[in-house]
């Protein structure tokens, strides 16, 4: 197991449903599959770091409601820590409504945020013993944003470097931006961030460019089924993408973003962290869900063996 990291982000319960298309404005579309699971981009990625080998803390907020026990329930079911569950009396669980196309496995989601829009300044100050401890932290962009802006001022001081996946898209000020060591966007998210359309390596340099202008160290920017593109100010290239069949893409930015933690946190190197990453979203979308679409470091490392 490598250094402790963690990730400091949104829990809410994903309410599933699969229908042979996404309805239009006005239309009701008759569904054939209807799941409720543990979900929100930050416990996605927790779970994702956990179950593929990482010492992770996960930091989140929920309500006292029956579907905050739906976190729970998960984090009892993988025997991994609550130590840093955070709650609030007066405010729900996020929720998240998310419909998925049958046929091309796209989606479209609204998240309600919650009680994980609700993190407190004194909450964040509570987390300086445990982020002195932490090699690195992953957040995002799905909780109250003062929250965010406090933990990586905290995280700079306690020697842990930030990485921020930049979803779902808001925008974010360039001084905190500057704080950042890694940011791992989507190639939609780092074109409404930079202006830059990004259709291939020379693109994404340029926006890789805009990103490192505003003081981030490392760029990683998710392309779909086309890989990673990967700059440390250095060396820049893209990393193709495993080629499966993909039944749900629905959490495959999650599993990218905890697996690229626990490979960083094992002391890999960005290309090869990226690789182990690819391999937990190739794995991901080939199950229906998020949380439960997460896989085991033994299928990560019997899938690579398959890929070498």
């Amino acid at each position: 197991m490598g250094k402790k990291v963690a990730v400091f982000g949104s829990f809410v319960v994903d309410l599933m449903a699969r229908a042979s298309h996404l309805p239009k404005p006005g239309e009701t579309v008759k569904g054939s599959i209807f799941k409720m699971g543990a979900g929100g981009k930050g416990f996605n990625q927790g779970v994702a770091a956990y179950k593929s080998g990482a010492d992770v803390a996960m930091i989140t907020k929920v309500g006292q409601d029956t579907f905050a026990d739906v976190a729970l329930n998960v984090m009892d079911e993988l025997n991994w820590s609550k130590e840093y569950m955070l709650y609030n009396p007066e405010v729900g669980t996020g929720s998240a409504i998310i419909m998925v196309d049958e046929q091309t496995s796209q989606n479209e989601i609204i998240i309600v945020p919650g009680a994980c829009s609700t993190i407190t300044a004194q909450e964040v100050d509570n987390l300086r013993p445990l982020l002195s401890e932490c090699a690195y932290v992953l957040l995002q962009l799905e909780v109250n944003q003062d929250a965010n802006e406090r933990l990586v001022d905290l995280a700079n001081e306690c020697g842990c470097k930030v990485i921020l996946n930049t979803a779902p898209y808001q925008a974010i000020r360039d001084e905190f931006l500057s704080k950042i060591y890694m940011v791992t966007p989507n190639e939609v998210e780092a074109e409404m961030m930079t202006g830059i359309h990004v259709e291939g390596l020379e693109a994404a340099k340029k926006a890789a460019q805009v990103f490192f202008d505003k003081g981030v160290q490392v760029v990683l920017i998710t392309l779909g089924e086309r890989g990673v593109f990967i700059s440390d100010h250095g060396r820049e290239e893209i990393i193709s993408a495993f080629k499966v069949d993909a039944v749900d893409t629905t959490g495959a930015g999650d599993a990218f973003n905890g697996g690229l933690l626990t490979a960083l946190s094992e002391g890999k190197d960005l290309w090869e962290a990226s690789r182990f990453a690819s391999a937990l979203a190739a794995l991901s979308v080939q199950k229906i869900g998020t949380t439960p679409a997460m896989p085991t470091r033994e299928e990560v490392e019997v899938f690579l063996k398959q890929h070498n």
